[in-house]
């Protein structure tokens, strides 16, 4: 080694031992906030954490149960996972004997989690792998084996150890991740400081929550580069911003549009960005459009219900546009729970004989909740019970409870792996408007949340005896205007199926029903332009999804343009493109408006 050899060698040793005194001091100052930020956390009643106890007491009376009853069975399963497992172990003990370094042959089956090379060459991860898949195998098998109880404690039974299974996943444990252990040492520890900052930065983001954050939000404004349609807001009340587009034809359509989202997300999953936005591609078609924003409650609005939702949101809206624009009537969207609660709207009108509203579309909407889907394990008494109970307390039902529930039902994609690569491997997270639109969370009144909860998904009044609204009771079959139905064959929110059900209970005469391909979001979100997802549609409308699916015709591209026509013929004869407002409505501010951006209630 010569002198510059020592010298440089000096100074690389000097460098790292600043680096890790700078990393040491890092870390002690992101854990006083990492401590601070769990004492802020207001902790969450155990109902909302899991299952009551009973569930699993059930399940395991049960295959004790069938043990007694039919022991060569369970010991069958038994003897299996143990042959599995002591053969798996031998295997790995006979390759490090031949004094190399290998893993034994791997022909399980291929999971996206697992896709370093070192789960397959090296012995040490190979193993772990391999033993994990065996032991998810074989939960599986034990809970398809449990009988003596219901099929919805089987579904949540079958749900929750799947989630266990997948909290238990190698991939989710530093000592265990290679990818996270690679890029520890390239980065000679840097990731795992960087990673401690980006969680201590969501729990304090969230007061002490975890949820992890799946977009960079310093990448996106509103108004800026999202929800950047031009338009005015030129009505507001407690509820609701009400949104005019500004035209971008000289002839418009004499009906105008109406759409109402969801009140659980933000309105500009419509108006992400120019080229995938329906508000823009709507009034590029010639239309009159409206859209509602609405507010974000705090705990001052936990008597609000969704009878109030109804009469001074759905109907408060459509008495402002057919004002503004000099019309009888007009056609309107409801987006998921927005078209549930259109559907009572409708319903409601129907019963006062006010015919304000000439057609309605909705998008990915249940009426039907005989079939709860993939909220069965979430919508059984004891969740809502510890709802209840947590409304009652806070007024609202916090944004970040409902953002996990969704996200668990899909944990792997929406959890655990941003989870890693942000907590592990220290990345930054990407800046996806789509992702950011979802993280943008919003709260619910505490009477709407529990009366939707328990008279539609848990009641399903609607389609049964009736809900009682505004002074009414009203059943689906009491909306009887044309109708059109958009829904996503991979929607595991609002199934297309439990939507078709519904759909076909309404009274009315002239329907059109139609399954995008793709999820709640993207089968919605699909411009023409993009020719991504196509279409499934059956005028003959048969009794059952099975035999809609069996006879339906299949096209190409977006469902927009077949949508557009169906709407084209409803929404009256070509007039002068109006502008946003009038001398009763003069506008209040720009769209997006300001509900949509106001910092989120606690």
């Amino acid at each position: 080694m010569t002198i510059q050899d020592t010298s440089d060698a000096g100074e690389s040793g000097q460098e790292n031992l600043e680096k890790l005194k700078a990393n040491l001091t890092r870390v002690e100052e992101l854990s006083q906030r990492f401590i601070q930020a769990l004492k802020e956390r207001h902790a969450s009643p155990p109902g909302l954490q899991g299952p009551a106890p009973t569930l699993f007491a059930q399940a395991a009376g049960a295959y004790w149960s069938e043990m007694m009853q039919n022991p060569a069975r369970i010991f069958e399963h038994q003897l299996e996972y143990w042959g599995k497992s002591v053969t798996h172990f031998l295997e790995a003990q006979e390759a490090l004997a031949k004094g190399k370094l290998q893993a034994p042959e791997d022909d399980g089956p291929d999971d996206p989690r697992f896709t370093n090379p070192l789960w397959k060459t090296h012995p040490y991860f190979n193993y772990v792998k391999q033993q994990y898949q065996l032991n998810t195998d074989a939960m599986t098998k034990a809970v398809e084996d449990v009988e003596g109880i219901s099929e919805v404690e089987k579904a949540r039974l079958r749900y929750f150890t799947g989630q266990i299974a997948d909290m238990m996943a190698p991939t989710n444990f530093l000592a265990t991740n290679p990818d996270a252990l690679e890029r520890a040492l390239e980065t000679d520890g840097e990731s795992l400081v960087q990673g401690l900052e980006n969680l201590v930065r969501d729990l304090e983001a969230n007061g002490g929550e975890m949820l992890v954050r799946l977009a960079d939000a310093s990448a996106f404004k509103l108004g800026e580069n999202v929800a950047t349609a031009p338009g005015k807001v030129i009505w507001r009340n407690h509820l609701l911003e009400l949104i005019q587009y500004s035209p971008s034809t000289e002839k418009v359509h004499d009906t105008p549009l109406i759409i109402f989202p969801p009140w659980i997300n933000k309105f500009y999953i419509l108006d992400l960005k120019e080229q995938n936005s329906f508000i823009r591609w709507v009034v590029d078609q010639g239309y009159t459009l409206f859209v509602v924003s609405w507010v974000n409650p705090d705990a001052a609005y936990r008597e609000i219900a969704l009878d109030d939702y109804v009469e001074d949101g759905f109907i408060a809206a459509i008495e402002q546009v057919k004002q503004i624009c000099g019309v009888k009537t007009v056609n309107a969207i409801g987006y998921c729970i927005g078209g549930t609660t259109l559907n009572l709207t409708l319903a409601l009108l129907k019963k006062r004989k006010d015919r304000s509203v000439k057609s309605a579309t909705f998008f990915t909407t249940l009426t039907d909740f005989s079939d709860q889907g993939d909220f069965t394990p979430f919508l059984q008494d004891d969740f809502v019970d510890a709802i209840e109970d947590v409304v009652q307390a806070d007024g609202i039902l916090r944004s970040h409870i409902m953002a996990r529930t969704f996200s668990f039902l899909r944990s792997n994609d929406l959890v655990y792996r941003p989870a890693i690569r942000s907590y592990m491997l220290g990345e930054q997270p990407p800046a996806f408007d789509l992702l950011y639109w979802n993280g943008d969370g919003t709260n619910l009144p505490a009477t709407m949340a529990v009366q939707y909860l328990r008279e539609l998904c848990q009641g399903n009044k609607l389609t049964t005896d009736g809900i009682e609204i505004c002074g009414e009771l009203l059943k689906i079959s009491d909306v009887t205007l044309p109708i059109c139905a958009i829904t996503c064959e991979t929607d595991h929110i609002a199934a297309w199926r439990a939507a078709y059900r519904g759909f076909l209970m309404t009274g009315s005469k002239d329907r059109t029903f139609i399954v995008s391909q793709s999820g709640h979001i993207a089968g919605i979100v699909n411009p023409p332009s993009k020719k991504k997802y196509g279409h499934y549609i059956n005028e003959a409308l048969p009794d059952t999804p099975e035999a809609f699916m069996e006879g339906a015709t299949f096209t190409e591209g977006s469902w927009w343009p077949r949508w557009e026509g169906w709407l084209a013929k409803r929404s009256g004869k070509m007039v002068p493109a109006r502008e946003p407002g009038d001398s009763t409505h003069p506008a209040l501010c720009d769209a997006p408006g300001t509900y949509v951006a106001a910092p989120l209630p606690l």
